[in-house]
């Protein structure tokens, strides 16, 4: 019998990648107007959310690692914006106009960010059958925000940040405290997310159901991770896990 259910944060519950989206478009508009038409702010938005995602590449990993774990995540992205900016030619930016950069892309992102529609629904439905968990990857600076704008903790019954844990998903350790919190065994639980590597590989290495929001993604088979479930949206969340539940 099914007691939990287990679910990622973004683009599972909440449609961060077209928050991501409206914050870029404001950034890439503000700083083309700001520093003129040879600015190119879409490559500048995109590189910055490239950044932030920790989509690195090795000399920014050697860079940007030390900066996070010596320093702070503020610290790490006024310094990527700083780094973007002098590749444009925009130098001598200061810390503070850097760091007012920042702070309008979170405050724009904060304020598109949101539910899918009929999730909150699903949510108090679901909470009559089962022990909701939220296991979210990410640092703190940013997912704590995210949690707080959607007020998730009046929805669900445990929250789990990756970024205040020893590991993040895939990890096994993870997963388990979301069972211990749950009080249930694995094969009484369902994990639904977005992320092949994360999200379903982790469900599989801790014995639980998987459930994957495939959205536009392709099935990368090199990867070796076939999903127990695929939905195309999660929209289809609600009607899969009634199902699974009645068998």
């Amino acid at each position: 019998m099914l007691k939990a259910l287990f679910l990622d944060l973004d683009d599972t519950l909440c449609d961060t990648s077209s928050a991501n989206e409206q914050a870029m478009q404001l950034m890439a508009g503000g700083l083309q107007a700001h520093y003129g038409i040879d600015f190119d702010g879409q490559a500048f938005s995109r590189a910055y959310v490239q950044c932030i995602y920790r989509h690195w590449s090795d000399s920014q990993r050697a860079v940007y690692m030390p900066v996070v774990e010596q320093q702070s995540e503020g610290a790490f992205r006024v310094q990527v914006i700083r780094d973007l900016l002098a590749e444009q030619g925009v130098e001598s930016v200061s810390e503070v106009e850097a760091q007012s950069v920042q702070h309008k892309f979170d405050r724009d992102r904060l304020q598109a960010f949101g539910f899918y529609a009929g999730i909150t629904g699903f949510l108090a439905e679901a909470r009559n059958f089962f022990t909701l968990v939220v296991i979210t990857n990410g640092p703190e600076y940013s997912q704590i925000p995210k949690v707080e704008a959607v007020n998730l903790l009046a929805h669900v019954d445990h929250i789990i940040i990756g970024g205040q844990e020893p590991e993040q998903k895939p990890a096994r350790s993870i997963f388990e405290k979301a069972l211990k919190l749950a009080g249930c065994e694995a094969h009484e639980a369902i994990h639904v997310g977005d992320s092949l590597a994360a999200d379903i590989a982790g469900a599989h290495n801790s014995g639980i159901t998987s459930v994957w929001i495939q959205h536009q993604q392709p099935l990368d088979s090199e990867l070796g991770i076939d999903p127990h479930h695929t939905i195309l949206h999660p929209c289809e969340i609600p009607a899969l896990i009634r199902e699974l539940y009645r068998d």
